[in-house]
This record gives C-alpha cells, structure tokens and sequence, in this order.
C-alpha cells in the first residue's frame, strides 16, 4: 500500500504542473461599427478559433453612436475600466484594434493605470499617425458642406467636444492649431515638447510584440501609410514620409523606435481596401500572436499557413468600408441641426 506522503506528493505534482493556454484577447471596433455586427463577430469568432485563445470585443457605450460622437479620451477610460473588471485578463491580454479602435486601444495601454498586461498589440488600418481627411461620408451636398465645416472647425472647442475623429485629424498645412487644439492624438503620440511622458513610451516599449497591418489600397486612411506610423512632412501634403523618417520615429517619443530596433515590430502590407482581410492573412498575420506556441502550426514563414477543408482562405472577412459608405442617419440628422437644415430637408441633400 502507497504511503500517505507518496500519494500526497504524487496529488501535489499533479496540480501544480502548469497547463499551456493561451493568453485571451481583445477586439476594439472602428468608427461607425459595433460589436454586434456581422462582420465584428465573424472576425473575433475565427480569430478565436484558429488561436485557441478566448476572444472579447469590447463595446463602447451603444456602439456606432459613441464611437463618432464619444470623444476618443473618454472611450479609452470607458475601455480602461471594463478590461480591469473582467478576471479572464487578469493575467494579461493581447489587443486587435480595427481603424479608429487602434487609437482607443494605445490610450488603454498608454493612459490606463492598474490595468492587466498587454502583450501583443495588432493593428488593422490604425491612423496611429493621424488622417488628413475625415471618415468617408458621401456625395450628397449635405456631406460636401458637413465635410468642409469639419475641416474648417475641427480644432475648435465644441468640435473637438462632440466629434471623436477630431482627436485624431492632423492637417499637415495646420500644425500649430493642430498641437494647441487637438485634444487626443498630440498626446498619444508625445508630440508636445513640453508635455512628453515617459510613462507612455515605457508602457508602449514594453509590448513584446507590434504588429502593423497597412491595406495596399486603403481609401479611408489618407495617407495609408499611417498605419506604419508613416506621415506627411509639417506644412505640406507631399512626399508621404516612410515611418523611419518622422521625428516620432527618430526621436522615439513613444517608444516605436526601441520596439524596432528590438525587432518586435512587424510592419506588414496586405492586398485590400480599409479592413478587407482575406482568411490566408488572418492566419498569417494576426494568428500567430494570439496563439499560444504550444498550440500553434502556423509558421510566419513564406506561404506557410494553416488551412482548413471548409475554409475559402482567400475570400475576405467583411469588414471593409467599401465607397458606396454614406453616414448613418442619426449621423446625418446630427450634422442637419449643426448646419441649421430641417429634418424634412428633400432626400437629395442626404
């Protein structure tokens, strides 16, 4: 008969031995989306599945309301407090952030203090660098004019108040009111001399690994490099410079070029409009991170994927913002009463 400390011991070993898992995961969601939609849902549920990893989105609020009027600092908080909350993070996480959600994801892992860790961050289509034209609204005269209000006003008090991408629309020819005025991105980004953090730099640096998802043919990110961090020069539209050559980069105000020069930054560039990923490069891409290595076959290597028999590996997760895109119309009636139109304005002015 075994003694009690041979069976104890053998109890004992059994329970501490450790079990791989994988770290759980976040999805933050893009201007005018919501966690509910298809296309949301679909892209965390595969992610979830070929990862092995659990997978949250994170809703802000209502969703498509807040993300366009909820101003990005605020979704950030919003955000901050719910990942503190939830046990499944408790012992770290890793973020995919869609368009606008990239920004709201970098205030969580800049801003937020006492919250969980963060071990890879995914970036799809992210102006990390800022956008000089706003979301895609349409042809109508209603948005030609709401468009050209925005530009002329968008460092104003009220705009910057009541419209979330202000915080992040950087005019090249206007950067002395962009750094006085534009409350959120200056910040993100450490651009302000007199205002720099070393505590953003250092949470930001302490990613193990930043991944930099571009879309060859993104029309919704002017310029598309800036999902690189790539941007205009100050005071002018042209050339679009590569990440490496902005003072964000050169000067390392948060961090980007530490990360690189560690190689834990992958800059990558997929075939598609805004957010129009195929399956092959979700798994590719996005996958390996997510998933912990003990459970992973996918090799970041040349065309070495895993594919399943029921997947059209190249067919894309619906999420791309395609140009027949116009404004919800709770976004419209909003601009309606801000320019002074009545709400039974002819259709044609929609």
């Amino acid at each position: 008969m075994a003694s009690p400390t041979i069976f104890l011991t053998f109890v004992f070993t059994f329970i501490v031995v450790p079990v791989s898992h994988s770290v759980p995961f976040i999805v933050l969601h893009g201007i005018g989306d919501q966690c509910s939609n298809r296309g949301v849902k679909q892209f965390t549920e595969l992610l979830s599945d070929w990862s092995g990893a659990e997978g949250y989105c994170i809703e802000i609020g209502d969703g498509t309301w807040d993300s366009w009027f909820m101003p990005l600092k605020d979704q950030a908080e919003v955000v901050c407090d719910k990942v503190k909350q939830m046990k499944e993070l408790r012992q770290g996480y890793n973020i995919v952030g869609l368009s606008q959600g990239n920004l709201i994801g970098r205030g969580v892992l800049e801003f937020c203090d006492g919250g969980p860790l963060i071990e890879n961050f995914i970036s799809l289509g992210g102006p990390h660098a800022g956008t000089a034209s706003v979301p895609l609204c349409g042809s109508g005269i209603l948005c030609i004019i709401a468009d050209a209000l925005i530009k002329s006003e968008i460092y104003s008090d009220y705009i910057q108040a009541h419209l979330a991408p202000s915080g992040y629309l950087k005019i090249p020819t206007n950067i002395p009111a962009y750094l006085e005025k534009c409350r959120f991105l200056p910040k993100l980004n450490n651009e302000l001399p007199a205002e720099r953090n070393s505590t953003y730099k250092e949470r930001f640096s302490s990613l193990q690994n930043l991944v930099l998802i571009m879309f060859q043919h993104d029309t919704v990110l002017i310029p598309k490099e800036t999902a690189w961090f790539g941007y205009y020069p100050d005071g002018v539209f042209s050339p679009v410079l590569p990440p490496q050559k902005t003072n964000l980069y050169i000067e390392d105000w948060i961090g980007l070029k530490t990360l690189d020069d560690a190689g834990r930054v992958q800059f990558v560039s997929v075939p598609g409009n805004h957010l129009g990923i195929s399956r092959s490069n979700m798994k590719k891409y996005i996958v390996p991170y997510l998933a912990n290595q003990t459970l992973s076959t996918i090799d970041m290597g040349k065309d070495q994927v895993v594919h399943h028999p029921w997947d059209k590996s190249s067919a894309p997760v619906m999420m791309e913002v395609s140009s027949s895109y116009s404004w919800p119309s709770s976004i419209r009636n909003f601009f309606r009463k801000l320019l002074g139109l009545e709400e039974d304005q002819p259709h044609s002015l929609a």
